[in-house]
Order: structure tokens, then C-alpha cells, then sequence
């Protein structure tokens, strides 16, 4: 007999449906108590992000206080505190996109704690799926089991995990991935051994084979062949979680291991406090009263604590007090990663390392916990699409507008990138250091990915002689290439030369279009984008190149008798205290200052809404480096993501420009 409950094969939801309607006013009355029934025509919000679910002050709480919150950061502003708990709705249906943006698994527990037994969404993103599947929220894409919830039937579960696989299958029966787990080590169950053959693999494909765990009670690792779809899991390199998130692993970890419980190879899991090292310098005396700075100070408190009961190499702040030792995708890319290597982080934007040549990606806080446990991921090996790049970049153009175009363009508007890895490969990286290859890589997960990945070459191996300090031998190790014949899901050549210089418009970074035809739109019509806020920083935009590009911009404008406009506020912020030191070296602090812009420790900040440089008002309007411009995710403001180059230049001009354009 199982000694791991499994959960009931009936899913019988007590509660209404919600529908998150277009139509905010039927959307407030569905909170006040008007039941709506399912209608095909209804148009429901699409591209709801994490941000929006749980948004970044939320995240201060990691128990069921979480519930009172869900959603509190909807557009529209119909969802205020208690909003989702007090509708009491067992199901909660939306548009496209569900679940985009950060990893935060704050998003989908705060529904769960809200009631929700199951989330039904046009198309659902990866992160966010697979955290439902976690904690034992059941999610769907079919629209054909509302009318059978409204008239009050138990739907099969097995119609909930159809199209899953094994391990997917498994964790839903279990209520999640804790019980799953648990019924695995006990041999309760064990995943079908996979049977690919050896086969033309894509790079993902070749790393997962390589650290695929072949036989679970020796260890022993490698695999002929994978192939996508295929459910298994895999060793570890690196694991790492911040100060937004170690806390609530932490308590994930004990409930489902309990209090003795051991992390396993304990050396190659990193902790940072990076991301609100700055959250409560900005802090408003309302929050503050609501005792939020409290529950920051709570997290970093939390997490050193664990960092120091179990040995885990800890990145906290620098020596002397000011900001952080690094934001953790610069340190991995700058001190932790490795070509071949799996690496899985608490933050979306674990995918940065994939510049390097290895498999990074993001996971939410149950998997991290488990990864705690086992030093095992779980992965449904995922499709890839191959982005050739060719030729040479246009004057200007850089990493930022090449991704935002590949963003903007119809298959990935459509939602085709979600899930699958976006492999860049061709000619043209050359064109790219390290730092901009990282933008590529970092970038992937904003149109749905998995991860983005590049090939290890000579600029890798370069770049881990002379930066990272490693041997020609071991720099030479985990080049793992795809196979010429390598079977990819679609592949798209770019040309370099016909990209241009780029802006996403706010509210989704898919929204890309060329600076110049960039306009703000109000009711009186469309008007130049004027700026009063230019930020450069975060892990996407506060490289040592990006650092170059403000620099150059500024220099020049310095020697043309310009400064950053009056009315605009330019903020610079370092990824790391070694971004920092480049910059001191290479004289730009003095270039920064004398060009009116505001120099930021190194830290996480306005990126996530926890730092100088955030919006304080709903009309004011922003130009930034960073990855993401989901509503509320930078403050209320209105957000046009750019490179660092347009960035600067907008700062001069006080208005959205180029650099070619403002000193022609």
C-alpha cells in the first residue's frame, strides 16, 4: 500500500468561476458578487504577469498571507486587498500569456491560498505552469471544462493531465511535487526509463543528455539521447536563490523534508542579497507604517541565517556598506558558471548564463527546495528555435534592439517561444562580446522561453581565460556543440544590417518598434515621447558594456555642450562591485557626474520596483535598459525599454532618440 496519499481523480471546485474580463466594470461586479457564466466572445485580459499577480511588495510575505494579496496589482485597479479571497471563486480564467514574466512562485500560491483550485488560461506560460503543478494547483488551457464547473460537475483529473508527461502526470496525481518526490525515493514510483536513441541533438539537448541521471540508485549520469518531450531529471551545477525568494525555499524545504533535513553538495548552492538591498530607501511613510520595510529587512535577516546553518557561500553586501557584492546572473556569468553546465536559479532571468554555453534557467521555490534536497531538476526537455545571425550590425545597433526585434516579431507575439529554448548561432555573434551575448541570452525568457543559449567558441573561451582567470584546459572543457543535422521546432535567419535601433512600447516587451516611430498616446493623439526618467542598470543593463555605451553617449554629449536634460533624472547602476571598479578605472564616474546622471550602488533596484529610479506617478514616463515593462513593474509609470545608447541619449535630448539622430 502507498504510504504517499495521492489526490482525488474527481476535481470537484467549490466555488464560482471568475472571470477576468477586458470589461473592468463586469470584472468589479464579478468581485462584488454578479455571477457571469462562460461566453465564447468574452474578451479576457491577456499577458497577465507575475508582477501583476503578486507585485513586488507582496512578495515581502511567503506564507498564506499571500492570499490577501492576489492580484492586488491587476491594470485596471479593480483588485484591492482581500479582493480575490472575499469572491471566493474556485476558478479564475484569463486571456493569452498567463503567468509571463518573473519566476515568482508568490503568484500562483497566492491564488491557491485564495481558493482557487484551478486556473484555465488561452496559453500558460512555463514558469508559471510548472510552479501550479508544484504546490498542486491544477491548470488547463481547454475552455471546455467551464461549462462543466458552472453546472456544478466533477471533472476527471486525467483531463486536466492529458498532453503532460510522466513526471508532469505523476506530480498532479501527488497534489505536487513535494509528494511526488517523496513516493520517488521511497521506489513508490519511478519515472519510465526513456528509451531515445541516440539522435542528431540540439545544444540543450546535448547538455541534458550529458547530466540526465541515468539510474537514480547509483547516480550514475548520461544518456544516449533525448529528444523534447522528454520527462526526466537531471544533476545540478549551480543553484541559487535571492533575498526575494531564499526564505519562502526555506520554508518549502522544512515542511516538506522537515527540521533536520540536509542540503546535498551543499558547494554548489550560492545565496544573494541583491534585489531589495535598496527597497526600503524609497520606501514610502505609507508602507512603511503598513510595517513593510519590517519584512524586507525580514528576508535578508532570513536568508543569512540559512546561508550560515548550512555553509552556503553567501553574496551579501560589499565590504564597505554600499550595495551588494553582485546581482546574481552578473556573478554567475562573472564568477560561477560554466560551459555544459545545468544551472537553475530562483529569478526568470537565470538564463543569462546561457551566454556562457551551458543550460540556465529559472524555477520557482518548490523546485528550488527540492533541488536543496536531491542536487536533481526536474525537466520536460524542451524544443529549441534556432536564431542564425548574420552579417553586421548597422551603426548603433546593439544585443538590446537585435532581441527586441526578434521579440517583436509575429511568431513570438503569438506565443510560440513559450516553453522552447531560443538557440543563437551564426556568423554574426562575433559582432557580440560576452556582455552582449549575455544580453541575448538574458532577453529569451521575455518572449515566453525557457532559456536562450549560445554556443561556446573562442570569445567564450577568451573571455573565461582573461576575465574569469581559468586554464586554457579547463576553459576548454563542455563545448558542447549541436549537431549540423539538429532538429529545431522553427529557425529564423536575422540580418544583422536590417535591424534597427529599438524601443518596446510600455506594458510588454514583445512591443518593439523603432525609436523614431515610437509615440505617446493620449487622448489628444499621438505625441513625441517625452522622458523624465532614463535609468541604465540591472542585470540586462548594467554590464561593463553597457557601462562603455553610457559613456561614450555622455562623453559625446559633454563635448557638444549637452547635459542630461532639465526635468529628466538619469540613473546609472552597476550589476556588480567589479562592474563598479571597470567603471571607476576607466574614468567614467567623473563622465557619469559631469553629465548630470546619478550614480547607484551595485544592487537589483528599479528593475523590480525596489530602487532609485522607479516611477512614482501613473504618468510619468520612463526610458530604461532593463528586461521587462509589465505594468507596475518599475513603479506606476509608463516604461520604453531601449539600449543603454538610447537610453543616454533620450537623457540628453529629454525626449525617445538615438544617438545617430540627436548629434547628426
Amino acid at each position: 500500500m502507498s504510504t504517499i496519499p495521492r489526490r482525488d481523480p474527481m476535481v470537484k471546485v467549490q466555488g464560482r468561476v471568475l472571470y477576468l474580463s477586458k470589461d473592468l466594470d463586469l470584472l468589479e461586479r464579478q468581485l462584488h458578487g454578479e455571477i457571469v457564466k462562460n461566453d465564447p466572445q468574452r474578451e479576457l485580459i491577456d499577458n497577465i504577469s507575475t508582477d501583476e499577480m503578486t507585485p513586488g511588495w507582496v512578495c515581502f510575505w511567503y506564507d498564506e498571507t499571500l492570499g490577501d494579496y492576489c492580484l492586488v496589482g491587476l491594470r485596471g485597479a479593480k483588485v484591492a486587498k482581500d479582493s480575490i479571497k472575499n469572491a471566493r471563486p474556485g476558478v479564475i480564467v484569463s486571456g493569452l500569456s498567463k503567468g509571463c514574466g518573473s519566476s515568482r512562485e508568490t503568484a500562483p500560491y497566492s491564488e491557491k491560498v485564495a481558493g482557487v483550485q484551478v486556473v484555465v488560461a488561452k496559453t500558460i506560460e512555463k514558469i508559471y505552469g510548472q510552479n501550479c503543478r508544484n504546490i498542486g494547483l491544477v491548470a488547463t488551457t481547454d475552455f471546455s471544462v467551464l461549462d462543466r464547473i458552472e453546472r456544478g460537475e466533477g471533472i476527471p483529473l486525467s483531463e486536466f493531465t492529458r498532453g503532460l508527461n510522466d513526471v508532469e502526470r505523476g506530480i498532479v496525481e501527488y497534489g505536487g511535487l513535494f509528494n511526488y518526490n517523496k513516493a520517488r525515493l521511497l521506489g513508490e514510483i519511478t519515472p519510465p526509463p526513456l528509451s531515445t536513441p541516440k539522435r542528431p541533438m540540439t545544444l540543450v539537448e546535448k547538455i541534458v543528455a550529458d547530466r540526465a541521471i541515468a539510474d537514480a540508485k547509483t547516480g550514475r549520469l548520461g544518456l544516449p539521447g533525448v529528444q523534447p518531450g522528454d520527462a526526466l531529471f537531471c544533476r545540478t551545477d549551480v543553484r541559487f536563490s535571492h533575498d526575494y525568494t531564499t526564505a519562502m525555499c526555506e520554508s518549502l524545504f522544512l515542511e516538506g523534508y522537515g527540521q533536520d533535513a540536509k542540503l546535498r553538495d551543499v558547494g554548489s548552492i550560492f545565496a544573494f542579497r541583491d534585489h531589495l538591498v535598496f527597497r526600503n530607501a524609497i520606501m514610502t511613510d505609507a508602507d512603511k507604517a503598513k510595517g513593510l520595510h519590517i519584512l524586507v529587512d525580514n528576508l535578508a535577516t532570513v536568508q543569512e541565517s540559512f546561508a550560515v546553518k548550512h555553509g552556503v557561500r553567501y553574496f551579501g553586501l560589499a565590504a564597505d556598506g554600499k550595495g551588494s557584492e553582485a546581482i546574481c546572473h552578473n556573478a554567475v556569468m562573472e564568477e560561477l558558471g560554466g560551459p555544459g553546465q545545468i544551472v537553475v536559479g530562483t529569478d526568470s532571468h537565470t538564463c543569462t548564463a546561457g551566454a556562457l554555453g551551458c543550460f540556465a534557467f529559472g524555477v520557482g521555490s518548490t523546485d528550488m527546495a527540492n533541488a536543496w534536497y536531491t542536487a536533481d531538476i526536474q525537466i520536460k526537455v524542451p524544443a529549441s528555435v534556432q536564431y542564425v545571425l548574420k552579417g553586421q550590425p548597422a551603426a548603433g545597433v546593439t544585443a538590446k534592439d537585435v532581441m527586441l526585434f526578434i521579440m517583436s516579431q509575429q511568431y513570438s507575439r503569438d506565443g510560440n517561444c513559450i516553453g522552447k529554448v531560443l538557440e543563437f548561432s551564426g556568423g554574426g555573434l562575433a559582432h557580440f562580446n560576452m556582455d552582449e551575448r549575455a544580453t541575448l541570452t538574458n532577453l529569451a525568457v521575455e518572449c515566453g522561453a525557457t532559456t536562450g543559449i549560445i554556443e561556446a567558441d573562442d570569445v567564450t573561451r577568451q573571455y573565461l581565460v582573461r576575465f574569469r582567470g581559468w586554464s586554457e584546459a579547463r576553459a576548454s572543457q563542455g563545448f558542447w556543440k549541436a549537431d549540423v543535422d539538429a532538429v529545431y521546432d522553427a529557425t529564423f535567419d536575422i540580418d544583422l544590417s536590417q535591424v534597427p535601433q529599438m524601443v518596446a512600447t510600455p506594458g510588454d516587451p514583445r512591443n518593439g518598434v523603432r525609436v523614431e516611430d515610437a509615440r505617446f498616446t493620449d487622448a489628444s493623439g499621438a505625441h513625441p515621447v517625452v522622458v523624465e526618467i532614463a535609468y541604465g542598470g540591472s542585470c540586462t543593463g548594467g554590464k561593463m558594456a553597457d557601462m562603455d555605451m553610457y559613456a561614450d553617449v555622455l562623453k559625446e554629449g559633454l563635448a557638444r555642450g549637452m547635459k542630461v536634460k532639465e526635468g529628466v533624472r538619469m540613473f546609472i547602476q552597476f550589476g556588480s562591485q567589479r562592474i563598479k571598479r571597470y567603471a571607476i578605472e576607466k574614468g567614467y564616474l567623473d563622465v557619469f557626474a559631469r553629465a548630470g546622471a546619478e550614480v547607484i550602488e551595485p544592487s537589483c533596484g528599479a528593475c523590480i520596483n525596489a530602487g532609485p529610479g522607479v516611477s512614482r506617478t501613473k504618468d510619468t514616463i520612463t526610458v530604461s535598459a532593463i528586461n521587462r515593462n509589465f505594468p507596475g513593474r518599475s513603479g506606476p509609470g509608463h516604461v520604453y525599454l531601449a539600449s543603454p545608447r538610447v537610453v543616454a541619449a533620450s537623457a540628453l535630448k529629454g525626449t525617445l532618440t538615438t544617438p545617430e539622430a540627436l548629434f547628426r
